[in-house]
């Protein structure tokens, strides 16, 4: 009896003192890690090699010619003067004067509103807020609305309807007042994030 007890007994016991503060030390490890949840970014293809800002020469349009809309008259227009010249916002919209008509445009960098458009949406990226009208990004600059080139990487969940497609060394984007998007999945939702700015020449 007393060589059984030598025998069983005590290996028994030892690996059951051995075993019980590594386990107590797994469950301690396991009840520290912190659950992380995140947002699954899948992107189409790969945009690495497109620079934030890039030539207009490089671009080339879906669409031969883009279609203009052009009015007789803007009731209750604001005249916004930018670099010297007159522009016209009114009805959420911006316009040039040519020939006696007045045409829709994408308001250009460096032009200021009093209030935003409607239907705007206020986008979070980098620390900076953003409010996106009709494909427009502007910032808040004390009393007024800037209109800016948005951050590479800034996200939206639609684009106007008049966007664009555009190739660029073989791959498809989307351009709106000359912002580039890739087309995106994020936490399976369609979206559309800002790879690059096309520079006129």
């Amino acid at each position: 009896m007393k060589v059984f007890i030598k025998t069983f007994v005590l290996p028994s016991l030892f690996l059951a003192f051995v075993s019980s503060p590594i386990s107590a030390q797994t469950k301690r490890a396991n009840a520290t890690k912190k659950v992380e949840t995140t947002r699954t970014v899948t992107t189409t293809r790969r945009t690495s090699g497109t620079s934030n800002r890039v030539s207009s020469n490089k671009v080339t349009y879906k669409k031969t010619t883009r279609k203009v809309v052009s009015v007789r008259s803007v009731p209750n227009k604001t005249v916004v003067k930018h670099k010297g010249q007159n522009y016209y916002y009114a009805n959420n919209k911006f316009y040039t004067q040519a020939r006696g008509r007045y045409i829709v445009i994408a308001p250009k960098v460096g032009f200021r509103i009093k209030n935003l458009p409607v239907g705007y949406k206020r986008i979070r990226h980098n620390d900076h807020n953003y409010y996106n009208a009709h494909g427009i990004f502007y910032i808040q600059v004390n009393n007024e609305y800037e209109v800016v080139d948005p951050e590479i990487g800034t996200v939206v969940y639609e684009l106007p309807d008049d966007y664009e497609k555009v190739t660029i060394d073989g791959l498809t984007y989307y351009e709106y007042a000359n912002i580039l998007y890739e087309k995106v999945q994020i936490d399976g939702t369609r979206a559309y994030e800002v790879v690059g700015i096309i520079e006129m020449e």
